[in-house]
């Protein structure tokens, strides 16, 4: 998780909604990445499915069951689609998205029984490092604009 951090921390940097995700297979890190929404121009470019585009680059194919993604914050819908969908073996967030969470907030998509595929999942590690940066960024998003002309 704290790999994913750091990736969270990059994206703030670039000016993105600070999400890290990592995806490890057997103990190495085979992809991590943060948000590029902005800079991709591209509203599916959030961290989780940019790591798993790349895993598929790297020759892991599409089924990754035996694959764990960290995320610094809850997934939302269509992130955990793409989950059930890659058929993850274990997702490990931070902190809840009481607004668009789709894992344990709003939605439980990893859960549901009616889906073809359930995600064993653990919340709240490193919650409050998480919950802090997003905290962070989205009061530096208002001052700018309470400054702006």
């Amino acid at each position: 998780m704290m790999l994913a951090l750091e990736e969270a921390e990059a994206a703030m940097r670039d000016g993105e909604v600070p999400v890290g995700a990592v995806l490890v297979r057997d103990g190495e890190v085979v992809a991590r990445a943060h948000n590029v929404k902005e800079a991709a121009g591209d509203p599916t470019s959030h961290a989780e499915l940019v790591v798993l585009r790349e895993a598929s680059r790297k020759g892991m194919g599409w089924r990754l069951s035996d694959a764990t993604l960290y995320v610094t914050k809850e997934p939302c819908i269509m992130c955990a689609g793409a989950m059930v969908n890659s058929r993850l073996g274990r997702l490990v967030f931070g902190c809840s998205d009481s607004k668009g969470g789709a894992v344990t907030s709003l939605y439980r998509i990893l859960s549901d029984k009616r889906l073809n595929h359930q995600v064993h999942v653990s919340a709240g590690v490193l919650h409050e490092e998480c919950a802090a940066l997003l905290r962070r960024f989205f009061a530096d998003l208002r001052e700018r604009s309470r400054a702006a002309p």
